[in-house]
C-alpha cells in the first residue's frame, strides 16, 4: 500500500524541514511506499526555499505545490488531495504539534480493513500530552459534543487535527471550507456517507500562540456555525468505492 502525506505548511521555516524527517523516518507495518505532497499556503518567511531544498533531496518523495497567496489551511488540502495518488492518507501539521511516530496507530485500522476513517484523539490514551489552554479544551469539548449530536457518532475529539482516510473515500467527498471548517465539514460527511471511523489515542505537542499557534477563538464560532450547516445540507456526495 502507498500512503499520502498531506502536509499544509504557512510560515512553517523554523519547523518544516525536522517534520518531514520525522516523517521520512516512519515504517508502518503493510505501507510499502510513501508520498509527501506538501502545500505551501502563501508563505512569505522563507519556507519555500526551504521546500525546494528539500523536494530536491527526496525528488520521488516530496512534491511542493505552492499558492500564490495564503487560502486556508482546508484549501491547502484539497489542494493536496488532488494531488494525492495513495491508497490511504493522513493530514500532517508542519510544526510536530502532531508526532509522526504515531502513525503506526494512526494507520493500522485503514491498512487492516476495519476502517475507512482514523481520528487521532487528543483526550484518549496513554500517550503524552503538553498541558496548554483550559478554555480551548473546554471549547474543544462543547464542539465535539455539538458535532456528536449532529452527526450521531461519539467522538472525543472532532477538532483534532490527526486524520486518517481511504484515499478513495476523502477524494469522493466534496469539500466547500477553506479554512480550519475542514474538521466539522469532513466529519459531517463522512458521518452521514456511513463510513466506518475509528479513534485512536495520540500524543501531543501543543505550540503557544508565541511559538506559533494559528487556530483563534473565532475558529470556534465558526465550526458551531459549520456542524450546523452541514447537518441541514447534504451534499456529501456518492460514495464511489
Amino acid at each position: 500500500m502507498k500512503l499520502s502525506v498531506l502536509m499544509p505548511v504557512f510560515n512553517e521555516k523554523r519547523w518544516v524541514a525536522r517534520t518531514v524527517e520525522k516523517v521520512l523516518g516512519q515504517k508502518v507495518d503493510g505501507i510499502k511506499d510513501m508520498e509527501i505532497i506538501i502545500v505551501d499556503d502563501g508563505s512569505s518567511d522563507g519556507t519555500r526555499d526551504v521546500l525546494r531544498s528539500l523536494a530536491e533531496a527526496h525528488r520521488r518523495v516530496i512534491f511542493p505545490v505552492y499558492h500564490e497567496r495564503n487560502k486556508g489551511k482546508g484549501a491547502a488540502i484539497k489542494t493536496a488531495i488532488a494531488k494525492m495518488t495513495g491508497d490511504l492518507c493522513i493530514v500532517q501539521d508542519a510544526d510536530l504539534e502532531y508526532d509522526p511516530s504515531d502513525y503506526p496507530l494512526m494507520l493500522e485500522p485503514i491498512v487492516s480493513g476495519r476502517a475507512d476513517c482514523v481520528y487521532g484523539s487528543r483526550f484518549l490514551g496513554s500517550q503524552s500530552k503538553r498541558a496548554l489552554f483550559f478554555w480551548h479544551h473546554v471549547g474543544n469539548k462543547f464542539i465535539t459534543l455539538l458535532s456528536n449530536m449532529f452527526t450521531n457518532i461519539n467522538l472525543s475529539d472532532m477538532e483534532t487535527g490527526y486524520k486518517a482516510f481511504r484515499c478513495d473515500v476523502l477524494k469522493s467527498i466534496p469539500l466547500q471550507c477553506e479554512r480550519f471548517g475542514f474538521e466539522p465539514e469532513i466529519t459531517a460527511k463522512i458521518a452521514r456517507r456511513k463510513c466506518r471511523i475509528f479513534e485512536v489515542g495520540i500524543s501531543y505537542n501543543g505550540r503557544t500562540y508565541d511559538e506559533g499557534k494559528k487556530i483563534m477563538w473565532l475558529d470556534g464560532i465558526k465550526a458551531v456555525f459549520l456542524i450546523l450547516k452541514f447537518w441541514i445540507v447534504n451534499d456529501s456526495g456518492r460514495r464511489k468505492s
